[in-house]
């Protein structure tokens, strides 16, 4: 309630108010993934598993095109098993609470900000629109960009990776889903770093030139990531870290911007 001071308890029975709506809303899109969740396991999260997943096609072309020898095949029916009892219900609750949650998130972004806003001054107030739409295609693009780039990356180089012949590779459902989701959701978290860097730098806490000072540091660290999460080669490693790099970049222009807004 803008223009009102509330007591601590009364915070509470708002936060609790706003907790509610947002558990909801992730039981609505839970029920919504769930009742799709066969078709979103057979065409969404095992995409990245069949030769003619999209990102595959695309660095294959490209291979073909510069003259490398790197080209990506995946095996004709993947290797995915079951061992544990109740294994797949599990798996069907994770992939429906988790759907739900980026199906929803626009709206958890909205419950969160309106929790803030009543003690942000009207001209924070009036960055709402900001906060909501920017939080919320950045996280969205972040997990496309996961699921698109970095996870059917991670997933080829896991299952190609080889230190015998003699050992045979079966994956977990369980884990190949833990793979996908983390990576999806992990993306979509270091995506909202535009977001977050625009908050610091209102807040006096960053400085543009501070961001510009480490850019060297960050960009080493991404190289870093994305070597691991690729496969061992330089093409691979530099198409899955032009995004963050791109990120990175982005972030500067946001706190550039908001820094002379600022002064």
């Amino acid at each position: 309630m803008p223009g009102k001071e509330m007591s601590f308890l009364e915070h509470i029975g708002e936060l609790r108010g706003h907790l509610v709506r947002i558990v909801i809303a992730i039981i609505i899109g839970a029920v919504i993934i769930g009742f799709n969740v066969n078709y979103i396991m057979d065409e969404v999260l095992f995409a990245p598993t069949k030769n003619d997943f999209i990102t595959f096609k695309i660095l294959n072309y490209l291979s073909e095109h510069l003259g490398t020898d790197t080209r990506i095949e995946m095996p004709e029916k993947f290797p995915i098993q079951v061992r544990k009892m109740y294994e797949q219900v599990n798996v069907a609750i994770s992939v429906s609470v988790i759907g739900g949650i980026i199906l929803v998130f626009p709206y958890i972004v909205y419950e969160v900000w309106k929790f803030i806003a009543p003690g942000l001054t009207d001209s924070e107030r009036k960055k709402s629109v900001f906060f909501i739409i920017g939080t919320s295609i950045f996280f969205l693009l972040g997990v496309l960009i996961g699921f698109y780039l970095v996870a059917p990356l991670s997933v080829q180089f896991g299952y190609n990776f080889k230190i015998s012949d003699i050992a045979q590779t079966n994956i977990d459902l369980a884990n190949y889903i833990d793979i996908i989701i983390n990576t999806c959701l992990g993306m979509g978290i270091v995506f909202l770093l535009p977001v977050v860097v625009y908050f610091l730098t209102a807040s006096g806490i960053i400085t543009p030139s501070f961001l510009t000072t480490y850019r060297k540091h960050a960009i080493i660290v991404v190289l870093v990531i994305s070597a691991f999460i690729t496969p061992p080669d330089a093409t691979t490693m530099v198409i899955a870290s032009l995004p963050l790099i791109a990120l990175y970049e982005f972030s500067i222009m946001i706190s550039k911007i908001t820094y002379k807004r600022q002064e």
